[in-house]
């Protein structure tokens, strides 16, 4: 897997997953709004954390920075 999830993006999707995960967690919401945050914020923690997104790559989108000077 290569890398297509960097820059500022990865720490925002760390950070939204741990709120979501939260949320989902402890907020009282219904079954199906809890289900949704926690599957939600889960992607977008492990995303964020191993850097790479499977619908980047289908779209064609590299956010990370992979040669010199940030160059990609």
């Amino acid at each position: 897997m290569a890398c297509n999830v960097g820059g500022i993006e990865r720490p925002v999707r760390i950070v939204l997953g741990i709120l979501l995960i939260g949320i989902g967690a402890f907020a009282g919401l219904p079954p199906v709004g809890t289900g949704i945050m926690l599957a939600v914020g889960t992607i977008a923690l492990v995303t964020g954390v191993i850097g790479f997104c499977p619908a980047w790559s289908l779209f064609g989108i590299n956010t990370c920075a992979t040669g010199p000077g940030g160059k990609r």
